[in-house]
Parts: C-alpha cells; sequence; structure tokens
C-alpha cells in the first residue's frame, strides 16, 4: 500500500516539510496516489542558496566521482523498477507496462550520463596559423555552467527529470528541479535516490511548487540556465520572462506527422502508427497525429490501421493488459472529444472512437479533417489520429511542413530518393524512417524548430547545453 504521509521537499539534502500540502490523484479514478508538499517563497529561496553550493561541489568534483554517482543512480532504479512504475502508473495514469519502459529508458538516460562524465573535456587547438601566432596553441575546455533550473512535465514524470538530473550532473553542475505539480511523487523519489547515490547536497534540490511560486526559478539571474519541457504556450512566453542573459533550452509540443509511401510495409506501418498515436492516450509531444497516405495503398493501410486500432484495450493503467489509460484530467478529455466533434461538425469523417468516459478518451481515428480544424493544425495531447490522402510526394512534405512545430516526422518507405528528398524539405529536428516520430532513443539530439523549441537534448547534446567553452592560451617560447 502506498504511503499518504506528505512527502517533503528536497533542499540541501534534507526533507523539509511545508504548511501547504497537495493531493497528488490518479487520472484514472481519482484514488490518492500520493501527498507532496509545496514550496512557498521561502523555500525556492533556501533551494537556490543550497543549489550554489551545490554547484561548487560538482564543479570541484572528479569525473571518476560524477560517473560513480550516476552509476550507481542508474542501479538504483534499476532495483527500485517494480515501485518507480507503480508510482508513474499511479500518479500519471500511464499504463503499467508503458511505465515500467519508461523506468528502463531512465536507467539507459543514467548510464548514458555516467559514460559521458568521462568524456566532459575539450580540444587541443594548434594557433601558428600565422607568423605571429608561431609557438603559441590553446587548449579548449567545456566548463560547467553551474546553477541550472529544471522544470519537467507530467508526461514522463521520471525519464524527462532524468534528462535534466543525468547530464547536468555529468557535467559538473547542480540543479533546481520543479517537477509537474500533477506528477512530484517520481521526481521527489528520484531525488533522495541521488543523495543515497553520492551526491553531495544542494547538487539536485527537487521542490514541487504551484505556477506563480515556481516562477521564481525562472526569473533569478542566479541561474545560468533554464531548462524546459511542455507546451509551446507556456514555453516561449517562459524564454522571455527568463531574461536575456541565461541560456535557455526549450523542448515543446508538436502535432507529428508520419508519411506512408506506396512501397512501405502496410502492416508494419499500420502496427507502428496505431502504437506511436495511442501510446500514453497520445500524450507524448511526438506522437502520431497526423498521418499522410498515398492514395494507391490508403484503403488498404486504413482497413489495417482500423483493425489494429479495434484491438486497443483501453482502461485502468494498473491491468497488466491495458494498452491506453486516461488523459490527465477530465478537463483535457473533454478539450479533445470537443476537437474531435468540432472536426466532425466541419466534415470529417470518424472511422473510430471519440466516445469518453470520466478521463478515459477512446482511440479515436478520422479521415479528411479540414487542413484548419485544430484536430490538424494544434497540437490534441490526447488518443486522437487524422488520416488524409495525397498523391505527389512533394505535396506530402508541404503539408508536413504546414504547421506551427516541427519536431520529428516520420516516413516510411524504401526510396533512399524520398529519404534524402524529405531530408532536404521537413522543417523538424529529427526524421525517422521506417518508424514513426514517436520513436526515440535518449543518446540522439532531440529537439525542434518552429514552435517546438529551441536545443536539444539526449544526454551529450544536453552536456553541451549545458556546459561553456573556455580557451587557455599558452605561449610555448617564452
Amino acid at each position: 500500500m502506498e504511503s499518504h504521509e506528505p512527502q517533503g521537499l528536497l533542499i540541501g539534502g534534507e526533507s523539509v516539510t511545508t504548511a501547504r500540502v497537495a493531493e497528488v490523484r490518479s487520472p484514472y479514478d481519482g484514488a490518492l496516489a500520493g501527498r507532496a508538499c509545496l514550496a512557498g517563497a521561502a523555500e525556492i529561496e533556501r533551494a537556490i542558496v543550497s543549489g550554489m553550493d551545490g554547484a561548487i561541489a560538482m564543479r570541484a568534483m572528479p569525473r571518476h566521482a560524477r560517473r560513480r554517482i550516476l552509476r550507481a543512480l542508474a542501479d538504483g532504479l534499476r532495483g527500485g523498477r517494480e515501485s518507480f512504475a507503480r508510482t508513474i502508473a499511479l500518479e500519471a495514469g500511464k499504463p503499467i507496462v508503458q511505465a515500467r519502459g519508461e523506468v528502463d529508458r531512465a536507467v539507459v538516460t543514467f548510464e548514458l550520463a555516467a559514460d559521458e562524465a568521462l568524456r566532459v573535456g575539450g580540444e587541443l587547438l594548434p594557433l601558428d596559423l600565422e607568423p605571429r601566432a608561431e609557438g603559441y596553441l590553446a587548449t579548449v575546455h567545456r566548463m560547467p555552467l553551474g546553477l541550472i533550473a529544471g522544470i519537467s512535465p507530467f508526461n514522463f514524470p521520471l525519464n524527462l527529470v532524468a534528462h535534466k538530473v543525468a547530464p547536468a550532473l555529468a557535467a559538473g553542475n547542480a540543479l533546481v528541479l520543479k517537477p509537474a505539480s500533477r506528477t512530484p511523487l517520481s521526481a521527489l523519489r528520484l531525488g533522495h535516490l541521488a543523495l543515497e547515490a553520492g551526491a553531495p547536497p544542494g547538487a539536485l534540490n527537487v521542490v514541487p511548487a504551484d505556477r506563480e511560486t515556481g516562477e521564481r526559478i525562472v526569473a533569478d539571474p542566479r541561474f545560468r540556465m533554464l531548462t524546459f519541457t511542455g507546451s509551446a504556450a507556456v514555453g516561449w512566453p517562459m524564454k522571455a520572462r527568463a531574461g536575456a542573459k541565461k541560456k535557455v533550452v526549450l523542448e515543446l509540443g508538436g502535432n507529428a506527422a508520419a508519411i506512408v509511401e506506396p512501397d512501405a510495409d502496410l502492416d508494419w506501418a499500420a502496427d507502428r502508427c496505431a502504437s506511436g498515436g495511442f501510446f500514453y492516450a497520445g500524450q507524448s509531444c511526438i506522437s502520431v497525429q497526423r498521418i499522410l497516405v498515398h492514395a494507391d495503398v490508403f484503403e488498404n493501410f486504413r482497413a489495417r490501421l482500423l483493425a489494429r486500432v479495434g484491438r486497443l484495450k483501453t482502461g485502468d493503467p494498473l491491468d497488466e493488459s491495458t494498452d491506453v489509460g486516461p488523459v490527465i484530467d477530465e478537463e483535457n478529455a473533454t478539450r479533445v472529444v470537443a476537437w474531435i466533434e468540432e472536426a466532425r461538425a466541419s466534415g470529417a469523417r470518424v472511422l473510430a472512437g471519440g466516445g469518453r468516459k470520466g478521463s478515459l478518451v477512446e482511440p479515436a481515428v478520422l479521415e479528411n479533417a479540414p487542413l484548419r480544424s485544430r484536430v490538424v493544425c494544434e497540437e490534441a495531447f490526447g488518443p486522437v489520429v487524422v488520416l488524409a490522402a495525397y498523391t505527389d510526394f512533394d505535396a506530402a512534405l508541404a503539408a508536413v511542413n504546414d504547421s506551427a512545430f516541427g519536431l520529428q516526422a516520420g516516413l516510411f518507405t524504401h526510396d533512399l530518393r524520398r529519404v534524402y528528398r524529405a531530408l532536404e524539405v521537413l522543417e523538424v529536428g529529427g526524421l525517422v524512417v521506417g518508424d514513426v516520430p514517436t520513436f526515440r532513443t535518449d543518446n540522439y539530439p532531440y529537439g525542434g524548430v518552429k514552435d517546438s523549441g529551441a536545443g536539444r537534448e539526449g544526454v551529450r547534446y544536453a552536456i553541451d547545453e549545458m556546459t561553456e567553452l573556455r580557451a587557455l592560451v599558452i605561449n610555448t617560447r617564452k
């Protein structure tokens, strides 16, 4: 049975209780998943001061010690896999099988960071490009920024926290983390696990807070960097409030598209689009939302997709057989259904799903939704995909680009000419060939263009964002 004693904030290696306590409830049935203390202005200030001390300790720590901490974190997650997965399922409503997969990915994220901790270095740069610089050389070093602010989302309450914590520690920084208010429990547990792994007090402070209080870490000039994952509507204004001198990395939303060419394996493409569209009820910024299918294979693909969607089981996230659990709350479930009905009223055909019971939304497949309908041009962040036919490949690429977002796209084809054409034309941060845009591993550079963000995640690339270059010039002749 889960403990419902309030979990304290993690500040300076101590659990700090406050008078304000938030109840964390399951999106599925409202059951109490846990309780978490909320930070006020005084606790945020205390976390910042502690983080500044933590940054000094982390900067002085040798690389092998950082690696040891990160490896111990990975081992701790591996050992607590089932417990962490259950916490994720309860607080986020993520089906338990998918929650275990998130824990597994977080293990890999920390293992990658442990390896990268030894590689944070620099380069030797000869300077004798002209006579006056003969005898001079430079060494270029990657130095930790210092104190970093992190704000994480609800949809991956462990692994997207790991993508901020792991590279920050690997690079020798300290982090003050504000987890999503709906899902703070996994982050708090991870913070205590970091302490057990040997992280210095203050290296990682975890401070659940309401948005108004959390705003203090956005604007505070003592942070050298802000890393935020969430919606574009929140992220871009946050960047403006962060101040011109602070580095800001944003991983924001999308309405990802997949293109299915006539030479594609239609069974594979349908399997992957059903998975990519409805994994975690579509609550991923790279969830498949638009599927563009060549007219020659449209009907065949549609039949295969509908058959697979029809086999998805919607229900209790703690049930091992559940494929699609609830969206994060009933308000968002109502919104998703309203968008579906809006598209239907404008001429779209609803081929499957679209019903709602509480926060559960039946996986929905729409056909020929108007281009300006919200299910097409905005981020649905729910279990809905939209099918459309095309006849010209370049027109399909233009349709993918007809979006304010540009995170990832998928392309099902075996024609390398099409692949390279898509690579040249598509305005996205990543192109996935032979699979859906929902595919991601934790080591490659992940991020978007246009409204989808700025900067990159993926452990090594996040380390680049979390460090700054410093040159040492040496006159070897004097």
